[in-house]
């Protein structure tokens, strides 16, 4: 690439003249490429650890002039070819321009203007792009790293690094590439290379570590190996940057949705030195998901800075130091005191934003006021006018009031129940009628509790006093702290959560604690529209919703009616509709009926799209993946904190089995649902944690039980029946049966324990659990448990595939790899289908990942025993339409594996037929229409007579049966649907000259690199004349006498090639003009046309079809032409040829003149090895990365 000009002092120190005139040289960096000797090694190792801007561009090209010493690094370029291209133009455009110069300053001048103008020109039409964000070492590094691993332009490099890779006990110097989809290294010391690449869906296991033989490393494990890097500068920031990047890759595992750069950040008011825009794009989505999780805002929320300061505490009357941060919708404070005070402003509630007076005791404050009243007070700003121009931009763009923003949904207006108040009049309940949701609905207002609960006599209990009190002491912290999203979070706050959340304020202050209320109210009929478009639609979830209804706890009443199980309908199939990723998953029924027991219908959906999308990631899609993440951080956690309870349970087999419904339902299945409602209280406050701090808490207190078990059963049964005593003895609700408490209690049930003891119990034992070290956990879990659900996964395809082709475990299991690498490259690289599109998690596991037809050809062209030289792509998109049954321009593995299984595995007919099927409809290409369309024409309108005759007796059958179609008559042609029908070689369409000729040109194609190649030409020459043959006589036969005097008219000069013969039928004039089509098509597949050569002897003898061979002139050297071989195919006579509609043969045919030739024989029945075709598929990366970093002479010679 052309550079800015700069000076260099010592041209020849390191370096290589290659070319040179009086104004430019181009040199080549001693080290690259062949020899270079002692002091090429020694560069080549500098450059490696010096990370040399050298070694990244091997060649240059420098401006000299006469009378100066120093010299104008002008270009660089990372290969021969590149600089070539960059000389050459040198030497067209200003060689001849410069030489009219008489001072050697001007030239100077002139040549450094001129490739300034070049590179500005570049950048102004690379303006749009990313790349002009990096700078240009950066870029440098990026070329090296596709240079030196083969990758393609769309492999995007995010930060490179120093570092020692440990090969054995001897760490290699040299430096680490971490691109979006691998991870790469590379050290050259002293002539020995060490080359590296890894996928980032390969990784198994990350982990920062010291030991006595590795000094602080990061260890790298995949399936087979274990890769060990050390000496970092900075490893935490490298950490950091691995784990983001392996989630990225396990997110595309899960979703197979491509990384896309984020192209809404803020351009860098500098040029950042070595930093990629993808690390700051990754940096900046690291900070915006600490940002979201910390204040559970929505994901498109996006942080735009963050200060120190100061917030005023009316409740504590003083200042409370901690972080202001600001995104695009939110004002946020966290003290730095963990719980001290947290607070969340939604922009579309600011009314004002001021600067107060400044005074010693209050420096630099700003004063934000709300719309219902609230004033915040932060002080200690540093640069308080830019942080109020911000907020007043993002004011600006905030709509005026709640009801402002439309609806995302574009497909149905807003509904009236958006702005219409729940008294509605007569005339509104007109507007409503036919909608599935609106205000007049009894859900709509309220939760199914209060529903219930209403015509209930007032309690005056004790209990009942107890809720009162309850309620009343919130309504202090309320008037003290604030109501609503602007309230001041405290360790207060915490307490009454503990404490239990009155039933009248749960669905309000769950709403609140989750985020769920900030995004409702940003999305106003959001949930009424969505109802009325999922409604009636009929798929996979709202089968599984019917079916699940009636099992969402059938012991409350409130799901003993149409009321309770119509909203539950509508909240989940609106869920399914929204997020057809997760559509629906069992436990979600219950979950979301506990929800709608406190809150009206839209917030229990907006609390279930909190759940599933935010504070319980990937729980409830298709593999519950997220729940088994957590099983596993359980695992880990009851490893770290009851470990001689952990090596018990590991050996039982019992924390993987109780925990999933723990965790899927927060205890709402296993605990009486009074006491489950309180830990759902808290986990809206506290997150996750507190989950695992209870699950700790229940194994704890019944540790000696669980010590002494012997099975996995009685462990169970312990767990079961303790978790079904756990009860709330404050609660004023009738008590609702436990079924499962029902069934488990026995003749001697255990003591009851008390929720709110359990709960606080769980905080002072497990209490330091932090929120951060449960992400790290979550992360490591993830890596095994999704390549654990991968190698299921492979496991069962490969189960399901064995009974349907031939080929061994190993070898399906490397088919499987190799197959879906190659949806997997495409995820990443790019194909003309998004991968999401080609993936559905729905279909068994053997058809969900699908390859389009570029990636097939690739597959089949390494992977195929049938390579056919130029022909191979044809071939390969020929059989793709064969096996896309579905058209639907994809393959799956299990229709891969079919072709690929007849291919090897097939006996000689098999083979055939599949190779026959090739070469006719549907198989044929689009280039191929035309010939597709003549046999249509051809089947349709000269069907033999013998086949007439059966196909028209069963139609006049059918004909009959019309008459009188009974329910039986509709039975049989259901059993007819429903019966594979088998395909016989009796059921093969016959074939036409042009699919016969295609077919030749085919298997010429294939015998090219064949040990046995003359033989084998030889072979098929003969069985082409004969079959042409036999095509002219079964149309004399099939079209009867008449025709003959027409096709000898029509006969071209080439049937002139033949000797007549007084007895030859008078047809066989045309099979001539057969013959040179033949020819035409093998001289065109490979051979040079050669004039037509022929004797009389030749043409003596022509009685016997099989004692000759028909081939090209050009086919075979002089000296092996057999004196029986007869040559046919001029120049003019092939031009003058035309095919003939009439003549056909079928499959019958063809596979009996196959079997006359012995060599044809054999090499259709040979066995073939497909190991050596996948190792030769696996080592093509390292093929590529050898070509791309080969030797320039070697480079040379190939392109002579």
């Amino acid at each position: 690439m052309w550079i800015q000009p700069e000076e260099v002092l010592l041209a020849g120190a390191l370096w290589v003249s290659e070319r040179a005139n009086p104004f430019f040289i181009l040199q080549r960096r001693r080290g690259h490429g062949r020899g270079g000797g002692l002091s090429g090694l020694l560069v080549g190792t500098l450059d490696v650890v010096l990370d040399s801007s050298a070694r990244v561009a091997p060649y240059r090209i420098l401006l000299q002039t006469a009378d100066s010493q120093i010299y104008w690094n002008i270009a660089c370029g990372s290969s021969r070819k590149e600089i070539t291209e960059h000389w050459d133009w040198l030497e067209s455009n200003l060689l001849q321009t410069i030489s009219i110069f008489d001072n050697d300053e001007d030239v100077t001048t002139f040549v450094k203007g001129k490739i300034s103008g070049i590179i500005a020109e570049e950048n102004r039409l690379k303006q749009g792009e990313e790349q002009e964000e990096d700078c240009g070492k950066f870029r440098e590094a990026e070329l090296k790293m596709r240079r030196l691993f083969g990758m393609p332009d769309e492999e995007k490099l995010v930060n490179y690094y120093s570092c020692s890779y440990w090969k054995g006990r001897v760490p290699r110097q040299g430096w680490l590439y971490l691109s979006v989809n691998h991870l790469c290294f590379y050290s050259f010391l002293l002539g020995k290379e060490v080359t590296l690449v890894v996928q980032w869906t390969e990784v198994t296991q990350l982990e920062k570590n010291a030991t006595l033989v590795f000094p602080e490393s990061v260890r790298v494990s995949t399936r087979h190996t274990e890769h060990f890097f050390s000496m970092f500068l900075n490893i935490n920031d490298t950490f950091k940057l691995m784990e983001q990047l392996a989630n990225i890759a396990m997110r595309q595992l899960l979703d197979n949705e491509a990384f896309a750069a984020d192209r809404s950040l803020p351009k860098p008011c500098k040029t950042l030195k070595n930093v990629s825009a993808l690390k700051r794009d990754l940096d900046a989505r690291a900070k915006n998901e600490r940002y979201r999780t910390m204040f559970r805002l929505t994901q498109d929320e996006r942080l735009d800075g963050h200060t120190d300061c100061t917030l005023w505490t009316p409740f504590a009357k003083m200042h409370v130091v901690g972080q202001l941060f600001i995104s695009n919708n939110y004002i946020c404070f966290n003290s730095k005191e963990e719980d001290l005070c947290q607070l969340i402003i939604p922009l579309r509630e600011v009314s004002i934003v001021e600067k107060a007076d400044s005074s010693s005791v209050l420096p630099c404050p700003v004063s934000i006021s709300t719309k219902n009243k609230m004033n915040f007070l932060f002080a200690n700003l540093k640069d308080r006018d830019f942080l109020v121009q911000r907020i007043s931009d993002f004011l600006q763009r905030t709509p005026d009031s709640s009801w402002g923003d439309t609806s995302p949904l574009s497909l149905i207006g807003h509904s009236a129940s958006s702005s219409t108040p729940l008294s509605s009049s007569a005339g509104s309940e007109s507007v409503h009628r036919g909608r599935h949701y609106h205000p007049g609905l009894p859900t709509a207002s309220q939760g199914l509790l209060q529903l219930y609960h209403r015509d209930a006599p007032e309690d005056l209990g004790p209990k009942a006093m107890k809720e009162k009190m309850k309620e009343e002491a919130w309504n202090i912290h309320f008037s003290e702290f604030g109501r609503g999203v602007c309230m001041y979070r405290t360790s207060r706050t915490r307490e009454l959560v503990l404490n239990g959340i009155p039933e009248h304020l749960r669905g309000e202050l769950w709403l609140l604690f989750s985020g769920a209320q900030n995004e409702m109210a940003t999305h106003p009929g959001y949930y009424g529209d969505l109802v009325e478009q999922a409604m009636g639609l009929c798929s996979l979830a709202t089968e599984e919703i019917e079916r699940d209804l009636h099992r969402s706890m059938p012991e409350h009443r409130a799901f003993q009616n149409e009321t309770g199980i119509a909203a539950l309908r509508r909240v989940l199939t609106a869920y399914a509709h929204r997020n057809p990723g997760i559509g629906y998953c069992q436990a979600m029924n219950i979950v979301t009926s506990v929800l709608l027991l406190y809150c009206p219908e839209e917030e229990a959906f907006w609390l279930l799209v909190a759940l599933c999308e935010r504070m319980l990631p990937d729980y409830y899609n298709t593999r519950v993946v997220g729940a088994l993440v957590d099983q596993g951080v359980f695992e880990e956690l009851t490893r770290a904190f009851l470990p001689l309870l952990y090596e018990h349970m590991q050996e039982l087999g019992v924390i993987s089995t109780i925990s999933l419904s723990w965790f899927l339902t927060l205890f709402l299945s296993v605990m009486p649902f009074d006491s489950a409602v309180l830990l759902v209280d808290c986990f809206f406050y506290e997150g996750i944690k507190v989950i695992f701090q209870v699950a700790l808490a229940v194994l704890h207190d019944n540790m000696d039980a669980l010590l002494s078990c012997s099975d996995e059963g009685e462990a169970m049964t312990i767990l079961g029946r303790y978790l079904d005593n756990v009860v709330n003895k404050q609660t004023v609700a009738p008590p609702i049966p436990h079924l499962h408490a029902l069934l488990t209690s026995g003749d001697d049930p255990p003591p009851e324990i008390d929720i709110f003891d359990l709960i606080k119990s769980s905080y002072e034992k497990f209490g330091s659990l932090r929120s951060d070290v449960i992400e790290q956990m979550r992360f490591k879990q993830r890596l095994k448990v999704i390549q654990s659900l991968e190698d299921t996964a492979k496991r069962s395809v490969v189960r399901a595939m064995m009974t349907e082709s031939a080929f061994s475990i190993e070898e399906l299991e490397e088919l499987y790899c190799l197959f879906k690498s190659k949806h997997m490259t495409s995820c990443y690289w790019g194909s003309s289908s998004s991968a999401a599109e080609r993936h559905d998690p729905s279909l068994p596991y053997l058809e969900q990942y699908r390859i389009d037809p570029a990636q097939f050809t690739q597959l089949f062209t390494t992977l195929a025993p049938w390579i056919c030289g130029g022909h191979t792509p044809t071939l390969a998109a020929r059989l793709f339409k064969l096996l896309d049954e579905n058209r639907d321009g994809l393959v799956n593995f299990k229709e891969f594996i079919t072709g690929l299984s007849g291919m090897y595995h097939g006996d000689m007919t098999e083979k055939l037929k599949l190779l026959y099927k090739l070469h006719l409809p549907p198989a044929l290409c689009p280039e191929e229409a035309e010939s597709a369309l003549e046999a249509t024409h051809f089947f349709t309108e000269d069907v033999p007579r013998g086949e007439e005759g059966k196909d028209g007796g069963g139609d006049s059958e059918e004909k009959k049966e019309e008459k009188v179609k009974d329910y039986r008559y509709y039975l049989r042609m259901w059993a007819k649907e429903k019966d594979p029908k088998t395909e016989t070689i009796k059921d093969l369409p016959r074939m036409n000259q042009e699919q016969f000729i295609d077919l030749c040109k085919t298997l010429y194609n294939m015998f090219s690199e064949e040990p046995l190649e003359q033989q084998l030409y030889h072979s098929i020459a003969t069985v082409a004349s004969l079959l042409l043959r036999i095509g002219e006589v079964g149309k004399k036969f099939n079209n009867g006498g008449k025709k003959a005097d027409d096709a000898a008219a029509q006969a071209q000069p080439a049937a002139q090639t033949l000797a007549p013969d007084p007895q030859r039928e008078d047809g066989l004039g045309e099979g001539a003009s057969g013959e040179s089509q033949v020819c035409r098509a093998l001289a065109d597949a490979q051979l040079e046309p050669a004039p037509l050569q022929m004797s009389d002897e030749e043409t003596k003898d022509d009685t016997s079809v099989s004692s000759y061979s028909v081939v090209s002139s050009g086919s075979l050297q002089c000296e092996d032409i057999a004196d029986d071989t007869v040559l046919i195919g001029g120049g003019e006579q092939r031009r003058g040829s035309v095919l003939d509609v009439d003549w056909s043969i079928t499959f019958e045919q063809v596979l009996a003149s196959l079997l006359t030739e012995p060599p044809l024989v054999d090499y259709f029945e040979k066995k073939r090895d497909i190991q050596v075709k996948m190792a030769a598929c696996k080592a093509q990366r390292a093929v590529e990365r050898q070509t791309s970093s080969a030797s320039d002479h070697e480079l040379t010679q190939h392109s002579v």
